[in-house]
């Protein structure tokens, strides 16, 4: 049986079962065949603004080419095929835009190679991925915000190659994954510069179909466009598209580490955080009583998948001479697929932080499960005064093994030992043995977290 719901998608990110599980119909549609397109004539109409702008071409030609040149009168059949006999989309579409023009068209592409067309059209596309992501990151830099706020004095176990550690707090977590996107913000608003910038330097990169008014005309369209001039053309200086994508991957890495960090705690041994309950999310087709962290899943997946693109990008750079022979088309699969999966992940992050889960009590009992052995160091600290650091170091170790051995806790284990009652009552080695008393500066880590967080949106 077929539908027509069904299109003849293979791909998770146009599947119609996977796609809104692994993106964003908002991400897509930057990236989508009619917006790409979309921007082709929108750099073409701009290029013979600027050049009747300089006078190279007549100002009534432009006005035409603005006029006529519309995406509603693409012919996509036609442009599918001729794209692949010619293997650029650019000469095929601007066949069809000089027929749109009339007279006029004879001015369609002066001076442009493919190459300058569509990279200028990827930046354009890139400027309005950044901007959904950036978005999507300050709504979810709010959500840590307020989570980590909440629980900035909720005490918890620290963990280390995955044994306790220390105590520590979920707030001074959170602020942790917090600190990670203020950072990507910054480094979001710093690459723009270097990535934002017109290509338009004609065959091999020098202007020469133009004469003296290359510059005039790249200028000239950069303004047209709101982009920047390069110093030179950078057709095979490829950086700048490898710049944007590592910078998801860093992104989705971050997201892969709160998403690992959410899989475990929502293990049934840890029980300390859940993602929201949505009845049936998470669910098992034969067990019942299943309830799994899909969405920190899908972050996780995302992450990997954006870190293999960042590394086909940077292999992408590595392009012979003036054009490249083969490279550049490495591009066309990952930048569109880079932003879809970040943007993909980061609706996942929102879903999963934004209704987290959280579970104190468990995390309490977690933090009493070492029977107080994870404030070893606390404890020996606190005894150092009295007896020497060396001396209450033995002690304390001589007590942890009693612990280890003969059970009980580490309070009554130093209870028992002269010369610890000879300096602390039980009072004083019960406040000792309290994990809550031993959270170090994570609350005020927290605080300082906010602040900083805070003062990147002023």
């Amino acid at each position: 049986m077929t539908s027509s719901f069904f299109s003849p998608a293979s791909t998770v990110l146009d599947s119609v079962l996977f796609r809104d599980a692994f993106g964003t119909a908002r991400m897509r549609d930057v990236f989508s065949d009619q917006s790409l397109i979309a921007r082709y004539i929108e750099v073409e109409v701009a290029l013979a603004r600027a050049e009747a702008r300089v006078g190279v071409i007549p100002a009534d030609a432009a006005e035409t080419i603005a006029r006529e040149s519309r995406l509603d009168r693409v012919d996509f059949d036609h442009m599918r095929h001729e794209t692949d006999i010619v293997g650029y989309p650019i000469l095929p579409l601007v066949h069809q835009m000089v027929a749109m023009c009339g007279e006029a068209g004879r001015y369609v592409h002066w001076g442009a190679t493919t190459q300058d067309i569509m990279d200028t059209a990827n930046v354009l596309q890139v400027r309005e991925g950044l901007a959904v992501v950036e978005a999507d990151i300050r709504e979810l830099r709010g959500i840590l915000a307020a989570l980590s706020q909440k629980h900035r004095d909720t005490p918890m176990a620290g963990r280390t190659h995955l044994q306790h550690a220390l105590p520590v707090t979920f707030g001074y977590k959170v602020a942790i994954w917090l600190a990670m996107f203020d950072r990507h913000q910054e480094r979001l608003a710093e690459l723009r510069k270097r990535v934002l910038v017109v290509q338009f330097a004609g065959a091999a990169g020098t202007l020469a179909s133009l004469g003296d008014k290359g510059l005039e005309v790249q200028a000239a369209l950069a303004d047209e466009l709101g982009l920047a001039v390069p110093a030179t053309t950078w057709h095979v200086a490829r950086d700048g598209f490898a710049e944007a994508v590592n910078l998801l991957a860093l992104v989705t890495g971050s997201l892969g580490k709160i998403a690992l960090d959410i899989m475990i705690m929502a293990s049934t041994e840890f029980g300390e955080v859940y993602e929201p309950f949505v009845k049936g999310r998470g669910a098992s087709s034969t067990m019942p009583q299943k309830r799994n962290p899909i969405s920190s899943e899908l972050m996780l997946a995302a992450s990997k998948a954006v870190r293999q693109h960042a590394g086909l990008m940077v292999d992408a750079m590595v392009q012979d001479f003036e054009r490249a022979t083969g490279p550049w088309h490495a591009e066309w699969l990952a930048l569109p697929e880079s932003f879809i999966l970040t943007a993909g992940a980061l609706h996942q992050a929102k879903f999963a932080l934004g209704g987290l889960i959280v579970d104190e009590a468990r995390m309490g009992q977690n933090l009493a499960i070492s029977r107080g052995l994870i404030v070893a160091e606390a404890v020996m600290m606190g005894l150092a005064p009295a007896m020497g650091r060396q001396q209450a170091h033995d002690v304390v170790y001589d007590a942890c093994r009693t612990v280890n051995e003969q059970g009980g806790t580490l309070a009554e284990a130093l209870a028992a030992l002269p010369a610890v009652t000879q300096h602390f009552d039980r009072a004083a080695i019960d406040h000792l043995t309290d994990p809550a008393n031993y959270l170090g500066l994570a609350p005020a880590m927290v605080d300082r977290a906010l602040a900083a967080s805070a003062a990147y949106d002023r």
